[in-house]
């Protein structure tokens, strides 16, 4: 077993495994309806039916070298997938849910996306633009420039809108190392949660506005990498509550999108095998 697409329970505070399987497989999403897990794997896209777990794979008509920043619009009908398949770096492209002809909405790359606005209006991703380190952007949906909501104080990574759609969260290293920050959704009023020693990334708020899940790397860690000792953490919005949830080999891959079930009672994620 090479990866484990596993579900936390919130309530019950334990795991359950949808899927094993010898691929390596990346960064689940939780579909609106419920029904279904999205993840990208060795290049592809697949779907992962929660009544009788597989992976499907999506025809995205020869669009390839997918990473394991995609998602799924709010209403269910539009899937996100950040792509290096034309050669320039990532780009972000949306497809009709179930696959289909792709079309790319960022207007430049790299740019790896990352969330969807609860009106479904508004996409946040990161990207690295004219040499700069890497900033949190926004973009329409329905098309119009880009707009840059962190001016370059330091790594800035892994956004995802509150379920208000008020405010933005994510990771950035400004202070020396990741940790998690929140702004309101036009770039203002940046701050940081709280400080600890481990690095930590991609913060993710449930949709029912209690808690907010992030994944914690040991101390000194540089980057996301994959093949570590990690926790996935829960706080409240605020960075209160502090609290270690499950201690999993994992990282680059484990939960780098939205993952939270629709109702807010449980997340999806991966769990990988120890190296060697």
């Amino acid at each position: 077993m090479r990866s484990s697409l596993e579900i936390w329970d919130l309530a019950r505070g334990e795991p359950r495994v949808v899927l094993q399987t010898d691929r390596h497989i990346e960064a689940p999403n939780w579909s609106p309806c419920g029904r279904y897990l999205l993840v990208n794997g060795e290049g592809g896209l697949f779907r992962v039916p929660l009544e009788a777990p597989a992976l499907q794979a999506i025809d995205l008509d020869g669009v390839g070298r997918l990473n394991n920043d995609h998602g799924i619009s709010p209403d269910g009908k539009t899937w996100v997938i950040s792509s290096h398949h034309r050669g320039f770096g990532s780009e972000i492209w949306l497809v009709a849910a179930g696959g289909g002809v792709p079309c790319r909405v960022s207007p430049d790359a790299p740019s790896w996306w990352h969330g969807w606005s609860p009106v479904g209006a508004t996409l946040v991703y990161v990207a690295a633009r004219g040499g700069r380190l890497i900033d949190v952007y926004t973009l329409p949906v329905a098309g119009g420039p880009e707009t840059r909501l962190t001016k370059g104080e330091g790594h800035c990574d892994g956004p995802d809108y509150s379920p208000d759609g008020r405010q933005i969260y994510y990771n950035c290293d400004r202070d020396g190392h990741a940790q998690i920050w929140v702004m309101a959704a036009d770039g203002s009023g940046q701050r940081k949660l709280f400080a600890d020693d481990h690095v930590n990334w991609f913060p993710h708020p449930s949709p029912c506005g209690r808690h907010v899940i992030y994944l914690a790397y040991p101390p000194g860690t540089l980057g996301h990498p994959a093949d570590l000792p990690v926790a996935i953490c829960r706080m409240d919005p605020e960075g209160g509550n502090r609290q270690r949830l499950v201690e999993i080999n994992g990282g680059q891959g484990t939960m780098n999108v939205p993952n939270w079930a629709p109702d807010g009672s449980a997340f999806a994620y991966v769990r990988y095998a120890l190296p060697g």
